[in-house]
Protein backbone atom coordinates (compact mmCIF):
# COMPACT_ATOMS: atom_id res chain seq x y z
CA UNK A 1 0.00 0.00 0.00
CA UNK A 2 1.43 3.66 -0.42
CA UNK A 3 1.38 5.76 1.96
CA UNK A 4 0.14 9.55 1.04
CA UNK A 5 3.67 11.79 0.76
CA UNK A 6 3.10 14.13 3.02
CA UNK A 7 2.37 11.36 5.91
CA UNK A 8 5.33 9.47 4.56
CA UNK A 9 7.75 12.88 5.02
CA UNK A 10 6.10 13.32 8.59
CA UNK A 11 7.32 9.97 8.96
CA UNK A 12 10.41 10.75 8.38
CA UNK A 13 10.71 14.59 9.73
CA UNK A 14 10.62 15.97 6.64
CA UNK A 15 8.98 19.57 5.86
CA UNK A 16 6.07 19.89 3.19
CA UNK A 17 8.89 21.26 0.83
CA UNK A 18 11.18 18.45 1.48
CA UNK A 19 7.70 16.05 0.53
CA UNK A 20 7.10 17.63 -2.59
CA UNK A 21 10.84 17.76 -3.61
CA UNK A 22 11.23 13.95 -2.64
CA UNK A 23 8.48 13.34 -5.81
CA UNK A 24 9.39 16.14 -8.25
CA UNK A 25 12.54 16.89 -10.28
CA UNK A 26 12.19 21.08 -8.62
CA UNK A 27 9.90 22.02 -5.66
CA UNK A 28 8.85 25.61 -6.40
CA UNK A 29 9.64 26.45 -3.15
CA UNK A 30 12.25 25.71 -0.40
CA UNK A 31 12.15 26.44 3.43
CA UNK A 32 15.29 28.38 4.56
CA UNK A 33 15.54 30.05 7.98
CA UNK A 34 11.52 28.93 8.56
CA UNK A 35 10.21 30.81 5.64
CA UNK A 36 9.35 29.85 1.56
CA UNK A 37 11.93 30.78 -0.69
CA UNK A 38 12.29 30.68 -4.67
CA UNK A 39 14.94 28.56 -6.23
CA UNK A 40 17.16 31.70 -6.12
CA UNK A 41 16.51 32.04 -2.94
CA UNK A 42 14.64 34.91 -2.57
CA UNK A 43 11.67 35.45 -0.01
CA UNK A 44 8.23 34.53 -0.78
CA UNK A 45 4.85 36.49 0.31
CA UNK A 46 1.34 35.91 0.53
CA UNK A 47 -1.23 38.85 0.02
CA UNK A 48 -4.19 38.22 3.10
CA UNK A 49 -7.06 39.48 0.31
CA UNK A 50 -6.61 36.62 -1.49
CA UNK A 51 -8.59 33.15 -1.97
CA UNK A 52 -7.18 29.44 -2.01
CA UNK A 53 -8.41 29.88 -6.02
CA UNK A 54 -7.59 33.48 -7.21
CA UNK A 55 -5.03 36.06 -6.29
CA UNK A 56 -6.23 39.78 -5.63
CA UNK A 57 -3.38 41.26 -6.44
CA UNK A 58 -2.93 41.93 -10.39
CA UNK A 59 -1.90 44.87 -12.68
CA UNK A 60 -0.20 47.48 -10.77
CA UNK A 61 0.43 45.25 -7.78
CA UNK A 62 1.65 42.62 -9.49
CA UNK A 63 4.27 44.78 -11.23
CA UNK A 64 5.51 45.46 -7.37
CA UNK A 65 4.20 41.52 -6.31
CA UNK A 66 5.71 39.57 -9.10
CA UNK A 67 3.54 36.30 -8.59
CA UNK A 68 5.81 32.93 -8.55
CA UNK A 69 4.88 31.56 -11.91
CA UNK A 70 4.13 28.02 -13.02
CA UNK A 71 3.96 26.63 -16.28
CA UNK A 72 1.40 24.83 -17.88
CA UNK A 73 2.97 21.95 -17.47
CA UNK A 74 3.63 22.07 -13.38
CA UNK A 75 1.61 20.05 -11.65
CA UNK A 76 0.46 21.03 -7.43
CA UNK A 77 1.01 17.96 -5.04
CA UNK A 78 0.68 18.08 -1.64
CA UNK A 79 0.77 21.40 -0.19
CA UNK A 80 1.83 23.04 -3.22
CA UNK A 81 -1.14 23.78 -5.70
CA UNK A 82 -1.43 25.92 -9.20
CA UNK A 83 -4.10 28.66 -9.42
CA UNK A 84 -5.07 30.31 -12.64
CA UNK A 85 -4.76 34.01 -12.62
CA UNK A 86 -7.00 36.62 -14.28
CA UNK A 87 -4.51 37.33 -17.21
CA UNK A 88 -4.10 33.34 -17.83
CA UNK A 89 -0.91 32.85 -16.23
CA UNK A 90 -0.59 30.34 -13.59
CA UNK A 91 0.82 30.77 -10.13
CA UNK A 92 1.99 28.55 -7.10
CA UNK A 93 -0.12 28.20 -4.11
CA UNK A 94 1.02 26.82 -0.58
CA UNK A 95 -1.94 25.86 1.29
CA UNK A 96 -4.08 27.48 0.06
CA UNK A 97 -2.35 30.99 -0.44
CA UNK A 98 -0.74 32.02 -3.63
CA UNK A 99 2.88 32.89 -3.51
CA UNK A 100 4.92 36.57 -4.86
CA UNK A 101 7.71 37.93 -4.44
CA UNK A 102 8.77 41.40 -3.66
CA UNK A 103 10.39 44.15 -6.15
CA UNK A 104 12.41 45.70 -3.45
CA UNK A 105 14.02 42.35 -2.20
CA UNK A 106 17.58 42.84 -3.71
CA UNK A 107 19.11 39.50 -2.47
CA UNK A 108 18.53 36.08 -0.92
CA UNK A 109 17.43 36.85 2.50
CA UNK A 110 15.80 39.75 2.27
CA UNK A 111 12.98 40.42 3.91
CA UNK A 112 11.78 44.20 3.34
CA UNK A 113 8.04 43.41 2.07
CA UNK A 114 7.03 41.71 5.42
CA UNK A 115 4.29 43.44 7.38
CA UNK A 116 3.62 46.04 4.08
CA UNK A 117 -0.49 47.57 4.42
CA UNK A 118 -0.76 44.86 7.37
CA UNK A 119 -1.57 42.52 4.51
CA UNK A 120 1.76 41.44 3.17
CA UNK A 121 3.20 38.62 4.98
CA UNK A 122 6.25 35.72 5.05
CA UNK A 123 5.12 32.93 3.38
CA UNK A 124 6.10 30.00 6.17
CA UNK A 125 5.78 26.35 5.67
Amino acid sequence: MKMPLIALSLALGLSACDAYAAGHASAPAVEANGILTDANGMSLYTFDPDTATSSACNGGCARNWPPLLATNDDKGSGDFTIIDRTNGTKQWAYNGEPLYLWVNDRAPGDTTGDGIGGTWHLARP
